[in-house]
């Protein structure tokens, strides 16, 4: 069997150039006589592997010798609480809240101190990005730590398209699942953080990049462990304790290939076009809806449903027979998702658009009757 069309909404797809370039050096790296997964992360090898990790993403989003760059673990998960116990210096800090993996974020953040919800799209069932036109005003305020946002939503499809302004006030942004897919103005965030599992490498490794000055001399709390320790991790060279040095060895390698194929601009122009077919799909569909309001659409994960739940579970089914996989949406919602991240090719996309169309002409009731409840 060959490689399927992989849409999984993470761990994901990775580029097949890198899969065979890791495959190679896997035994013996570059004459070491050892693999990396063998190899000391103190070792003048893995330094320099390291080292050029670091200095790749730092050409790739441009980013400032004020911030720091730090490769972690536990995931944006962790971060949720990283965040607070770092940054909540007065215990008091804003969350917008756009989708389950806000949520979490907001509710974490209350653990540790007062945690303003300033808006959130709940109501609409996070179908699109919130109204953020009352941000400015109550930052202003001047008593917030930080702004705290998830900037793309994995489970419900919508993305960010602006930030909030936050008058001034550090913005704290989660992109585990839109990083490196597009240039991003490194300077306006105060932190930004990461998960690799969804364009940036394998699951295991956090990639959290965050300016000099936010850090102080420590943590915000007390409470804070050691290991969350944002200062201490920066001094420490994220080598506080044994990093996930295979995982940010494989960060590296698609840091490059980022890099050799046109660098984020390049990535950027091939996300929408992969984003503007599928959605262009589903818009002249009679059969297939988009889930997510047309201004707040993501371009890494696009969720769709038929009209009932038995035609889902059908389509995911018949697309795993194609070699599609990863179609189906999160257990929270349920109908489809196809996440169309950096290494999933227009090929891929286009197996998909062809498969969708397909079914629709199997399903001419139902189209005709979903097209029909449309237009009433």
């Amino acid at each position: 069997m060959g490689r399927v069309h992989n849409f999984s909404a993470g761990p994901a797809a990775l580029p097949a150039s890198v899969l065979a370039e890791v495959a190679s050096e896997l035994p013996d790296y570059r004459g070491c006589g050892m693999s990396v997964l063998e190899m000391s992360h103190r070792s003048g090898a893995y330094r320099a592997i390291f080292d050029e990790t670091e200095a790749c993403l730092r050409r790739l989003l441009g980013i400032p010798s004020s911030y720091r760059v730090l490769f972690l673990q536990g995931g944006a998960t962790l971060g949720f609480a990283s965040v607070p116990m770092n940054l909540m210096r007065t215990r008091r800090a804003g969350y917008i809240v756009s989708g389950h993996f806000a949520r979490k974020a907001w509710r974490e953040a209350a653990r540790y101190g007062d945690a303003e919800l300033l808006a959130s799209s709940e109501g609409s069932g996070f179908d699109r990005i919130p109204d953020l036109s009352g941000i400015p005003a109550r930052c202003a305020a001047g008593d917030l730590d930080y702004v705290h946002i998830c900037q793309n939503n994995t489970i419900f499809g919508t993305m960010y398209r602006e930030l909030p302004d936050t008058a001034g006030v550090p913005l704290a942004a989660d992109v585990s699942s839109c990083f490196l897919s597009f240039p991003l103005d490194v300077e306006r965030y105060g932190l930004l953080y990461a998960g690799a599992q969804k364009n940036a490498g394998p699951a295991g490794v956090t990639v959290l990049i965050v300016r000099d000055d936010l850090l102080g001399e420590g943590p915000a709390l007390p409470c804070c462990p050691s290991y969350l320790d944002f200062r201490a991790q920066a001094d420490a060279g994220s080598m506080l304790n044994t990093p996930n040095t295979f995982g940010i060895y494989l960060c590296g390698k698609v840091f490059s290939w980022i890099e050799r194929t046109g660098g984020l601009p390049a990535m950027e122009r091939r996300n929408r076009a992969k984003a503007e077919l599928l959605y262009r799909a589903l818009d002249d569909s009679p059969l297939f809806s988009g889930t997510a309001q047309r201004g707040s659409r993501s371009i890494a994960n696009v969720c769709f449903r038929t009209p009932t739940p038995e035609l889902d579970a059908a389509f995911i089914e018949g697309a795993r027979a194609r070699g599609i996989e990863g179609v189906a949406g999160h257990r929270l919602v349920g109908g489809m998702r196809a996440s169309i991240y950096n290494a999933v090719e227009m090929e891929s996309v286009e197996a998909l658009v062809a498969y969708m169309r397909a079914f629709e002409a199997a399903h001419p009731a139902e189209a005709e009757a979903a097209a029909d409840g449309r237009s009433s």
